[in-house]
């Protein structure tokens, strides 16, 4: 197991070696912006999915929501620039949630958060494949597969590290961003010269399904803003990874999500405009587009824009197309580093197994990585990889965590006015408090939006899971404090026993048996006996001639079995003592076998595993494992002269003095 794990990881990485996977901002931009950066290639074609419910008379609509969703995207990237230099730990959401409102609140950022990541992997991985879809139509039926495999290579790729993962994703992100620049330029200039270029939809009409006469077509705009509001996904990012970036953390965090920001909202923002003029008309369900041929297979709204600036199949068209398939799938990078280090403090809080704030051999948090990649995959087979599908879902947790994170930086501004006396700090304060006190007014206003307009086409989901994840949370916390409640010593420690009975099991002689018997001896017990579980009475007599025969100094116990069970007896053997004695202490020595191929686990050691497990429910009952190597152990030993065991049994050989 060894080899192929560290072909595909690498090789193990010293604590000490810390430093060395601290990211500049060139490779943070990649790692932690992805998301935000990769959502502009959909949340236009969202905006334009949802306006198309109600006809091509509502898309004049889409300038407006457009303009809301960039006005947003400044406000939250202003803010949280103010949590990377509040909170240099890292956490994001559930840090500020913690500090300012408690201890529920935080959890329900975070419980946000952990779905909000699991649903960035699936919806990135799912529109990067749509768009692969869009120029290879044939690869449209193994799309569960091919974003089951993607999921799998970023896996991969985050267990190699966050340097090296960056360096593997700063092509595709700094590719998507300079080919949708030049798309933009491209469209801009034979605007600008009276060519504007035309998109193949744009003679279609689109049929309404739904009325936009004025209440209705409220909801409808609703709608389309919150759907259009994925763009801002993922910008909480570089708040929750500000400990990963080079000194100084909290300055490069908030430069990088400052240069997140720019970009994302001018790419946004150039994008709609764009298909507003070119006129890509797309529709929530293609039957809804009139005038389309029959077999019309309905492409991206950035597919569109590429063939119609570039011209459908040409060298430029293929970029695009490949770039953004590329920045969609790495979008999920986001959440392979928010996740893993979230769930690392929640894990260290005692909310999460411990499990989680453990780094792995290349100084990641492995155990994250691996559950989020799980998580993500089924929700990419339960939901056949439809975006559609999966959208629906999306940005519940997102805003949310946005409204809890600014509610508490602005709690957390007002102690430090309390606390201030300078006027010029106080007025820095005071203008902090102001952007995040904005921030937390439209993202809650956006969540309430977001709830109305989705709540029945799938979100509900996300609303029912996330209080089980909270509920999970909290159960876990009881778990630890209650753990630690009982593990605490008392006033006067722990009283040595009384008397401490040795119980070796015995089934042959043979030398695994001998060792354990001169283990146990070396003990030095109180007392000493030999046990034995007859399944047969000839075993039984073979046994005892055999013992008698080599004079062991040990007395030999052999209990009847008429059922041919070996653990019932020898429980009830070791109930008995506990009875005579409930202060004193019974320990069981059970010689093993050590095998070196997975197969031959199946062939031994199946009766020790059984009655250890039994045994370890036992108060008052220790249980002591003698291991004897057999010769495939030393074998497998052997085939890995990197092993430290291995290492160390070669410098000191038994005999050397």
């Amino acid at each position: 197991m060894q080899l192929p794990k560290r072909f595909l990881v690498g090789r193990p990485l010293r604590t000490g070696q810390m430093g060395e996977t601290l990211l500049p901002k060139k490779l943070a931009l990649p790692v932690f912006c992805s998301d935000p950066l990769s959502s502009v290639a959909y949340a236009t074609e969202e905006i334009l999915l949802a306006l198309s419910l109600g006809g091509l008379a509502m898309f004049y609509l889409s300038w407006w929501v457009g303009a809301g969703v960039v006005f947003l995207l400044l406000v939250v990237t202003a803010s949280y620039r103010q949590t990377c230099h509040a909170y240099p730990n890292g956490g994001g959401a559930y840090a500020v949630s913690r500090a300012n409102l408690g201890e529920n609140a935080s959890l329900v950022a975070a419980s946000a958060l952990l779905i909000d990541y699991v649903l960035t992997v699936a919806v990135s991985v799912a529109a990067g494949v749509a768009n692969v879809v869009s120029a290879f139509p044939a690869l449209g039926r193994h799309a569960v597969l091919i974003s089951l495999v993607l999921i799998a290579i970023l896996a991969v790729m985050n267990l190699r590290g966050v340097k090296e993962s960056g360096m593997a994703f700063a092509i595709p992100t700094y590719g998507f961003v300079a080919s949708v620049f030049l798309m933009l330029a491209v469209g801009l200039v034979r605007i600008l010269a009276g060519h504007a270029p035309t998109a193949e939809s744009a003679g279609f009409g689109v049929h309404a399904t739904h009325n936009t006469v004025g209440v209705a077509a409220v909801l409808l705009a609703m709608r389309a803003f919150a759907q259009g509001c994925t763009a801002l996904t993922g910008v909480e990012a570089v708040s929750n990874g500000v400990p990963n970036f080079k000194p100084p953390k909290s300055r490069n965090a908030a430069t990088t999500l400052t240069i997140m920001g720019l970009l994302a909202v001018t790419m946004f923002a150039g994008i709609t405009v764009l298909a507003l003029v070119t006129h890509v008309h797309i529709a929530d369900n293609p039957a809804q587009l009139l005038g389309a041929p029959g077999g019309y297979e309905q492409k991206t709204v950035i597919a569109q824009l590429g063939a119609a600036v570039f011209g459908h199949g040409s060298v430029f068209f293929f970029l695009v197309q490949t770039f953004t398939a590329a920045i969609l799938v790495l979008a999920a990078n986001t959440a392979f580093n928010g996740f893993p280090i979230l769930a690392s403090i929640l894990g260290g809080d005692g909310y999460l197994p411990r499990q989680f704030a453990r780094r792995g051999d290349r100084l990641v948090f492995s155990n994250g990585i691996v559950i989020l990649s799980l998580l993500a995959g089924a929700l990419i087979w339960a939901f056949d990889a439809s975006t559609t599908r999966l959208i629906q879902l999306y940005i519940i947790g997102v805003f949310v965590s946005f409204t809890l994170s600014q509610s508490g930086m602005v709690k957390h501004w007002g102690d430090e006015l309390r606390r201030l006396t300078d006027a010029a700090a106080r007025r820095s304060v005071h203008r902090a408090r102001a952007i995040n006190l904005v921030g937390a007014v439209l993202t809650g206003l956006v969540l309430v939006i977001v709830l109305l307009t989705k709540f029945m086409h799938g979100a509900w989901i996300v609303v029912v899971t996330m209080p089980l994840v909270f509920l999970m949370m909290k159960g876990i916390q009881r778990h630890y404090r209650r753990v630690a409640a009982e593990l605490e010593p008392g006033e006067n420690g722990v009283p040595l026993p009384s008397r401490i009975h040795a119980v070796v099991l015995v089934s042959r002689v043979h030398t695994p048996t001998l060792r354990a018997l001169a283990f146990a001896r070396a003990t030095r017990p109180d007392t000493l006996t030999a046990l034995s579980v007859a399944t047969s009475q000839e075993d039984a007599e073979k046994l005892e001639r055999e013992w008698n025969g080599r004079d062991i100094p040990v007395p030999l116990t052999i209990l009847d079995s008429p059922y041919r069970d070996i653990t019932g007896p020898v429980l009830d053997y070791v109930a008995r003592i506990r009875l005579k004695s409930p202060r004193d202490v019974v320990c069981v020595f059970i010689p093993e076998y050590v095998v070196g191929r997975w197969w031959e686990h199946l062939l031994h050691n199946q009766s020790a595993f059984r009655l250890k497990a039994r045994l370890l429910f036992r108060p008052g009952v220790m249980v002591t494992s003698v291991p004897w190597q057999l010769g495939s152990a030393e074998a497998a030993l052997a085939r890995h002269p990197d092993d430290a065991e291995f290492a160390a049994r070669k410098r000191v050989r038994p005999g050397a003095a």
